[in-house]
């Protein structure tokens, strides 16, 4: 068991430590080898989806009537961070596929979306969730994407941007609003598929960290979309969204605590072997203390998440406590992975070790699914409210 793995995985069920150990022996077997050419290529490694299908990792708490695993949310969080402690690239294709993805098609799908969508997600096909907008990031229902109905379908012009997963996707969650004069209001959520009249895959950003990761834009040019693959209902996509984001919060503080764990225990080793003044560096009393703060940091973290996840599954309230997972996560992420550098010295500054890779890929934690600020203003109003 890694070294700044925390006790209380003690408190797993049997099936979630057997479901949990057999992520991480693949992790090991399968997504190790991988890691320098993905991240030197900046993409991902295809052959790898498939290999996560038979692992039941494409629809881990999707309904096995569907095609599923027919597991828990938890259980996502705990494959999210063991992906993540070797590589945040590959854990993040996996955890928008099952919080993005596959969680707004059980929650707000019809039965005939869920037999052509989940069932085809579940199998390997790539998914994604397609919101943001060159005018609408924090304010993420200020869209301009249209969606107009014409002809017994619907047609949706307009740009998306910062899309996870776009280049490996076929099936994408998008939101339009039908009436900008409605506001939020307006706002509908559509299954698109990439072979869709009018749907196209724009640029691949060049990323500081989770180079292997896609991310790109939508241009959706009069797409034609069949009435039967709006999500929910017209006018309520802003509640598909909301409850999807909420869910995905927790996603992000998975893969932050599996970056942070990732880069701990490379630090951890090293300290005993690096020798100066003709001892182990991890003998000095500074050392020991900085490690001893990043280990508690790491410890919190992941009761966060892991509390949060546990909320979510008992279907009671869980919005503020996502977003204190998420925002705690990804802070603790930045201030471990910089010490984890900064203990390899100047050797953490290279290539030749891992930490520099953990220190870049734990940036995107306080931007993406809700900057740190946006979380900050979701746990203010609801203690607030409370």
């Amino acid at each position: 068991m890694p070294e700044a793995e925390s006790r209380a995985l003690t408190s797993l069920s049997d099936d979630e430590t057997m479901f949990r150990d057999a992520v991480r022996a693949f992790a090991a077997a399968e997504v190790a080898p991988r890691v320098d050419a993905m991240e030197r290529a900046g993409s991902f490694d295809r052959s790898l989806i498939g290999k996560f299908a038979e692992l039941g990792l494409m629809g881990i708490d999707v309904d096995s009537a569907y095609g599923g695993a027919g597991g828990t949310f938890f259980m996502t969080m705990l494959a999210v961070e063991e992906l993540s402690a070797v590589d945040a690239s590959t854990a993040i294709l996996v955890d928008v596929q099952n919080t993005l993805a596959n969680a707004p098609l059980s929650l707000w799908g019809s039965e005939d979306l869920k037999r052509r969508y989940l069932t085809r997600l579940a199998a390997g096909t790539v998914g994604a969730y397609a919101l943001s907008e060159p005018g609408a990031g924090s304010d993420a229902f200020g869209l301009a994407t249209r969606a107009e109905a014409c002809d017994g379908a619907w047609t949706l012009t307009g740009r998306k941007m910062w899309i996870t997963n776009g280049a490996e996707a076929d099936i994408f969650v998008v939101f339009a609003t039908v009436d900008p004069g409605r506001g939020y209001k307006g706002i509908t959520a559509f299954v698109v598929e990439r072979g869709f009249p009018g749907f196209g895959v724009g640029k691949k950003e060049d990323k500081l960290g989770i180079r292997a990761s896609s991310t790109t834009e939508l241009i959706l040019d009069d797409c034609r979309v069949p009435a039967d693959n709006v999500l929910g209902e017209v006018g309520q996509g802003y509640k598909v969204a909301i409850e999807t984001l909420n869910g995905g919060r927790i996603g992000i503080g998975a893969q932050m605590i599996g970056v942070s764990r990732g880069a701990l225990d490379a630090a951890l080793q090293y300290v005993r072997e690096r020798q100066q003044f003709g001892k182990p560096i991890a003998e000095f009393q500074a050392v020991q203390f900085q490690l001893a703060q990043a280990g508690t940091d790491l410890e919190a973290a992941r009761l966060l998440v892991y509390n949060a996840a546990r909320l979510r599954d008992a279907r009671q309230a869980y919005t503020k406590e996502a977003a204190m997972a998420k925002l705690f996560s990804s802070q603790a992420a930045e201030r471990i992975t910089s010490l984890c550098v900064e203990l390899f010295g100047g050797y953490g500054y290279t290539k030749e070790y891992p930490v520099e890779k953990f220190y870049r890929d734990a940036k995107i934690g306080a931007i993406y699914e809700g900057t740190s600020n946006m979380q900050l203003q979701t746990i203010a109003k609801l203690l607030l409210k409370t």
